[in-house]
């Protein structure tokens, strides 16, 4: 008896062949034919063809000692083969991104998916007023490929270079290359500090030229900008 219904026929893969490409706001389709990538580990939800997966962890053993301390990073699967991939991360939406010899900062809880031909490393945040939250640390994306980053709801790309420009540090997803970052502190004081305050102790200030890219959530407490083996100001930091 056949089955009526727009299940199989409004969501049907789709047919593009490019390597990234968007299945839905939600899921990230890979063609595996253009080269191995790298995915976020338990990010699979299907795949069509002879894909095979690798666990790396947080990479090679710099880069593990590197996330034990700074608490940013994210487990990494490396996927080989020929086919078909799909990957999400807990139904939140997916951004692709092309870069060309360039260079993003991201958040290491929203890293997804990118070309192996992409370096990356987690590096410390060179920023005047980082000292004063225990260490702020992010995963440096580099050089030429595709990129996939979760965002918790439709994000916004703000120009920094039209106006000064400021944002919760758990909302920010990455910034572009030319893009400077610094600590502002809440004119609020001590009060804001304690319980009961506004909660924005910390800002994130940017300049320079290029994008920050804000989600409309301030929920990320896992892999985020934050040292997660700080005390005192950096607790405060992490919320």
């Amino acid at each position: 008896m056949p089955i009526h219904g727009p299940l199989f026929t409004e969501h049907r893969e789709n047919s593009s062949q490019d390597p990234f490409s968007l299945q839905n706001k939600k899921l990230l389709k890979i063609q595996m034919g253009f080269g191995p990538v790298w995915a976020r580990s338990g990010s699979m939800v299907a795949y069509q063809g002879d894909v095979r997966f690798e666990n790396k962890g947080s990479g090679g053993l710099g880069k593990m000692f590197k996330s034990a301390v700074t608490g940013e990073g994210v487990a990494m699967m490396q996927c080989t083969g020929q086919g078909e991939l799909f990957v999400a991360d807990r139904a939140a939406e997916v951004q692709v991104m092309y870069l060309e010899n360039d260079m993003i900062s991201v958040n290491g809880s929203n890293v997804l998916a990118f070309s192996a031909s992409i370096d990356w490393d987690i590096q410390r945040i060179q920023a005047r007023g980082a000292a004063m939250t225990g260490g702020l640390y992010n995963v440096t994306l580099r050089g030429t490929g595709y990129v996939a980053v979760t965002t918790k709801g439709e994000p916004v790309a703000l120009d920094v270079a039209s106006a000064p420009t400021f944002a919760d540090a758990q909302a920010v997803v990455l910034w572009t290359a030319g893009v400077s970052m610094d600590i502002r502190v809440d004119t609020g004081g001590l009060r804001s500090m304690v319980r009961g305050g506004t909660g924005e102790t910390f800002q994130m200030a940017f300049g320079g030229q290029g994008y920050v890219v804000v989600q409309p959530s301030e929920s990320v407490t896992q892999g985020g900008h934050e040292n997660k083996g700080g005390s005192g100001l950096g607790d405060i930091f992490g919320g």
